[in-house]
């Protein structure tokens, strides 16, 4: 196996579990934090998307540095193809969920002027937290391709 960057085991696959950890738990923060949230379905589906996220990829992270901590390789073919499942389909996931949310937020913002109709309606919290949801992704899929490519060299 060819060392890879975002490969598990290493301190730039732990970087990279980490920024996916750290970009889905502040989609969460932000978009909780804004009011009504909890009214719209893409919204909430954002929430538990990114949740599924933070929680794969700390888990990730957490095995990542007991592998550097104790100087293991995790090579296995096993191990690798369940990160690609799981990869690909939190990957998928968080661009359905990123998406939606982008498409209401777009709704409220341009096409129906929610945002300047009703100004309790938190808009500018949504459009971040949803950006953090697609900085999620874009982490997501570079982890995704590298865990593809590895199971493909194993």
């Amino acid at each position: 196996m060819k060392v890879a960057v975002g490969r598990p085991g290493t301190v730039s696959g732990l970087l990279l579990r980490m920024g996916q950890s750290l970009f889905a738990a502040a989609s969460i923060a932000v978009m909780v934090s804004a009011f009504g949230f909890s009214n719209y379905t893409a919204f909430c589906y954002l929430i538990a998307s990114m949740g599924l996220q933070a929680l794969w990829s700390f888990g990730l992270a957490c095995l990542d540095f007991y592998a550097i901590w104790i100087k293991r390789d995790l090579r296995s073919a096993v191990l690798v193809s369940l990160f690609v499942v799981g990869d690909w389909v939190t990957a998928t996931l968080s661009l359905a969920a990123a998406s939606s949310s982008a498409g209401v937020a777009v709704l409220f913002a341009r096409d129906v002027n929610f945002c300047k109709t009703y100004p309790q309606l938190a808009c500018h919290k949504y459009e971040i937290s949803i950006a953090f949801a697609f900085v999620t992704w874009l982490l997501i899929a570079v982890s995704s391709l590298v865990m593809f490519w590895l199971l493909a060299s194993v």
